[in-house]
């Protein structure tokens, strides 16, 4: 199994610049412990410091070597497929074969207006984009025609990736038709679990790879699970130092959309075996991501560490101990499993 971290790259407490810094130094870090993947999340808001993470993904790129760099996710309803391959194509190229796009619909709708899309087309602007995203992965030259972009007609996109094709995952939140479209692609899936007990989201996993496999995508591509992680030295100090950066943000995004507040227990009930916070001891963290394997025999599992005003040193140790404890744990008993 591949292990990773991702970030949406909160403010918190530090300026733009310096949480720039920060994150590029997680990046560096992430590789240095032995983990698979980083991933970079795209917001528009004034609480985030990422908007572009192909920018920040080649920053990445340039001062690391074996990491894989990923968005997560790249809201491509509201942007230029065109543009995005060609931005990650690049990425590809300074890493030398090391970039993946998560393609995604985006959990917030500001970059919408921002680049004058009409929210009404939601869901039509993901499915023709993620087509012209695959049209320009599969030809140099691509003819194409749509309903909210101009048509391409014989044109050539450059420059190429190093990897044939570039790497494309479909970040599905909670939505069946998303899992049933990535599957009938034969794309890979990235399911985010991020509340609820992981059980209930086993039906998408289901309908992606009956999907791949009804057409023709056989073994069916990788599955992802993504979700906010946390590891400290014991089950205790994991739990006094995430909860209050995790409920500052969980309860700051739920006013905005009328969620009711999280309190300290249900935090705790979220850490529970059963619950969707992968956040502990390195052997409650392995516990959980092994039990998760159980129910879904995914290939790839991404924690997002960096929320909110978490301390940074705070996410050096946890970035640490998941590459150096918790990964290798997962690996040989994963690796036991198949035997």
């Amino acid at each position: 199994m591949e292990l990773g971290v991702y970030t949406f790259a909160e403010l918190g407490a530090a300026g733009p610049e310096q949480r720039m810094a920060e994150l590029l130094e997680e990046v560096e870090l992430a590789e240095q412990v032995g983990l698979d993947v980083f991933g970079v999340g795209e917001h528009h808001r004034p609480d985030f410091v990422v908007s572009a993470p192909a920018v920040v993904l080649a920053a990445a790129a340039a001062r690391t070597s074996r990491i894989r760099l990923t968005s997560a996710v790249s809201v491509l309803s509201s942007d230029d497929p065109v543009r995005v391959f060609q931005e990650f194509a690049t990425v590809d190229l300074i890493s030398g074969g090391r970039a993946e796009i998560m393609a995604g619909r985006g959990s917030f709708i500001e970059s919408f207006p921002l680049f004058g899309y009409d929210l009404d087309d939601y869901n039509e602007l993901f499915a023709e984009k993620l087509g012209l995203l695959q049209e320009l992965l599969a030809s140099e030259r691509v003819t194409w025609s749509g309903t909210h972009r101009a048509a391409l007609d014989d044109l050539g996109v450059y420059p190429r990736s190093v990897q044939q094709p570039l790497p494309v995952w479909i970040a599905v939140g909670g939505t069946p038709e998303s899992a049933l479209r990535a599957g009938r692609l034969g794309l890979p899936m990235a399911l985010a679990i991020i509340g609820g007990q992981p059980e209930r989201f086993a039906p998408f996993a289901e309908l992606f790879r009956r999907a791949a496999a009804e057409a023709g995508h056989v073994p069916p591509p990788p599955l992802s699970i993504n979700s906010h992680g946390y590891v400290a030295e014991s089950s205790e100090r994991a739990g006094e130092e995430f909860f209050p950066a995790y409920s500052a943000m969980m309860n700051r995004i739920g006013r905005e959309r009328g969620w009711s507040g999280l309190t300290r227990q249900d935090f705790d009930a979220l850490r529970t075996r059963r619950g969707a916070l992968v956040v502990g001891s390195p052997d409650d963290v392995i516990e959980k991501i092994l039990f998760q394997h159980e129910i879904f025999g995914h290939q790839r599992f991404l924690a997002q560490m960096s929320v909110g005003s978490l301390p940074h040193e705070q996410v050096l140790r946890s970035i640490e101990l998941f590459g150096t404890v918790v990964a290798p744990a997962v690996r040989a008993e994963v690796a036991r499993r198949a035997a």
